[in-house]
């Protein structure tokens, strides 16, 4: 069985490699973007299982990916989870709005990270 690909989309470094190691550790394959530009075009030609996506992005808004994403018939069965430092604002009505499956907010809890993960794609 072919591992599972996950995109997970940030411009912070810290919480890049923190991501990426805990969820390869789990034996997923990771894919990183830093900007928006370069997570839609990742998710464009790699189609990966999952995305952990950024709100607040250079180049182009997690917002704006997540909207394109969702609104593209090719990808729009990809599973995206927002992250976003914001838990006052954030809730899964707002995330679903934006088109998100689902949302986690930093600094994460690693094993909240592992649920919304495997809820959403085994």
């Amino acid at each position: 069985m072919d591992k599972k690909k996950i995109l997970v989309v940030d411009d912070e470094p810290n919480i890049l490699r923190l991501t990426t190691y805990r969820l390869e550790k789990l034996g997923y394959d990771i894919l990183t973007a830093v900007n928006g530009k370069e997570a839609f075009d990742t998710i464009q030609n790699e189609k990966p299982d999952l995305v952990l996506l950024d709100l607040l992005l250079p180049v182009m808004s997690g917002i704006d990916v997540c909207k394109k994403a969702k609104n593209d018939e090719k990808l729009k069965q990809i599973p995206i989870i927002l992250f976003t430092a914001d838990s006052n604002t954030m809730t899964a009505e707002r995330a679903r709005k934006f088109g998100a499956d689902d949302y986690i907010t930093k600094p994460f809890d690693p094993n909240e990270l592992t649920a919304k993960v495997k809820k959403a794609i085994g």
